[in-house]
């Protein structure tokens, strides 16, 4: 059970990624998560009004399964299969975050500051909420995918488009990171 708690190294979920991988190329579909919000725009009727929705949806229905998986394995990893342990951080990054006003770096997954209730009803976190959320939907529709699509299933396909829309991620992440994050906190 120990083994399971504590995170897996990258020698045994790389192979298992590498796996999957396999069998999705081998049954002709495509890895990708914002695929889905398509999907389900056209389940519940845009296709009527848009030609972009207007495609065989059913033919995805395997997509949307692996979301509801996701969901709930990240609800069973959260609530059953985690052992609490501090996340490791290098003490520079840790008083980092502490000047931008983050007070228990690495003892949880994610900042209460920035995901708590009250941060995300507050005028900052909702502005934080709207504005990337908008960020990341035009992105993903302009790279033509999201992370996981192009980080997985383009980069293991040998696509260029793919490696750069991951130096773009990347890019994108170190800008975020070391020069918009510590202006908003």
């Amino acid at each position: 059970m120990e083994y399971i708690l504590n995170p897996w190294p990258w020698y045994v979920s790389g192979p298992l990624i590498s796996l999957v991988m396999a069998l999705l190329l081998y049954f002709g579909k495509t890895f990708g998560m914002s695929s889905n919000l398509r999907t389900m725009c056209s389940i519940i009727g845009a296709g009527k009004t848009t030609s972009f929705f207007k495609f065989n949806w059913k033919e995805q229905i395997w997509n949307l399964i692996v979301v509801l998986g996701a969901i709930i394995g990240g609800f069973i990893t959260t609530h059953y299969l985690s052992n609490d342990s501090l996340t490791d951080l290098n003490p520079a990054t840790v008083v980092e975050l502490q000047n931008m006003g983050f007070e228990n770096s690495g003892a949880t997954l994610v900042p209460n500051e920035m995901y708590s209730i009250e941060a995300l009803t507050s005028p900052k976190g909702l502005l934080l909420l709207i504005l990337g959320g908008l960020l990341v939907g035009f992105g993903t529709r302009y790279a033509g995918g999201c992370t996981s699509g192009h980080a997985i299933t383009g980069l293991s396909s040998l696509q260029k488009p793919s490696l750069i829309a991951v130096i773009g991620f990347f890019i994108g992440g170190l800008i975020m990171t070391n020069f918009i994050l510590p202006l908003i906190f």
